[in-house]
């Protein structure tokens, strides 16, 4: 099977104010936070208009990398995180899977901050009884792991792909065209890059079969997917929410969809608001950029 797709309509609710689509769970990934090229206002539009019982936060969720070159936090990126954690006090469990680009949140594993609970990895039982293991996926990207300098550069390479994308973009959107990804077209394009994507899918679903489980939730390589392979088990991509905007969802009866967040929020006639119905949360002894400015500089 090459997708496992949702039925047409199915989780929509309309009530009072926007839309809600209602979920068992919802899995994304690689939103950083903290860089310039994150797509911050409709990941907080997102959230606002969803009801799950467990949200994973599979990685790359605040770019630490970013933020210690250079601090960009704006009023979106705040949104983003208040609005999860209103989702946790209203009773979603979110556990937050740390990656390489927020790793500094991995000694914390085991605690509750706020009401989101940090996890090296995890395993999500879905509806229908079968156990997937969700991992950001750096762990098993030997790039990451080895060379280290070498990621660095290829981030530093990326991020000036995304910069000069949006301008790109920008001009587009002015002659009424839709976006277009310089990154998506060179991971099609390059062989290499083709290689990288199906040796890192082989490895993590032979580390969830090693663990006897049914596959692997994962993100990493900003390749959104949700597949049941020839041998039976799953692999699911998250994706990201710089070159697109997009989420896994698991329905009530089990079944796994990629969500194209950006069509459904164009669908609903959402355009970018940064000052979209603000909220305040109370009992915070300190501004959400203050905490994520602790936890950036915390090794």
């Amino acid at each position: 099977m090459d997708a496992l797709p949702a039925r047409p309509g199915c989780g929509r609710v309309q009530k009072e104010g926007p839309t809600v689509f209602t979920y068992r769970t919802v899995f994304v990934s690689d939103v950083h936070l903290g860089f310039r090229g994150a797509r911050a206002e409709e990941f907080a539009a997102f959230l606002k208009r969803i009801q799950c019982e467990r949200i994973y936060l599979v990685g790359d969720i605040v770019d630490m990398w970013a933020l210690r070159q250079r601090w960009t936090w704006p009023a979106t990126h705040n949104q983003v995180v208040r609005r999860l954690l209103k989702l946790a006090k209203r009773g979603t469990k979110v556990i937050y899977v740390p990656g390489n680009h927020d790793d500094s949140l991995r000694p914390y594993a085991g605690l509750d901050l706020a009401g989101i609970r940090v996890a090296k990895q995890a395993v999500h039982r879905l509806a229908d009884g079968r156990q997937l293991l969700v991992c950001h996926g750096d762990e098993y990207d030997l790039v990451v792991q080895h060379s280290r300098l070498l990621s660095l550069l290829g981030t530093w390479a990326y991020d000036h792909l995304v910069e000069l994308n949006r301008l790109v973009n920008g001009a587009r959107a002015l002659v009424g065209l839709g976006r277009w990804s310089f990154s998506q077209a060179i991971k099609k394009k390059v062989k290499g890059a083709c290689t990288f994507i199906s040796k890192f899918e082989e490895v993590l679903v032979e580390e969830a079969k090693r663990r006897s489980l049914d596959g692997v939730v994962c993100g990493h390589i900003h390749e959104p997917r949700a597949e049941l392979r020839a041998d039976g088990l799953i692999y699911a991509n998250c994706g990201d929410w710089i070159e697109r905007a997009s989420a896994l969802v698991e329905h009530v009866d089990g079944r796994l969809e990629i969500v194209d967040v950006e069509k459904m929020l164009r669908d609903l006639g959402w355009k970018p608001e940064a000052t979209e119905d603000p909220e305040h949360l109370e009992h915070l002894d300190h501004p959400v950029h203050l905490i994520t400015e602790e936890l950036v500089h915390a090794k």
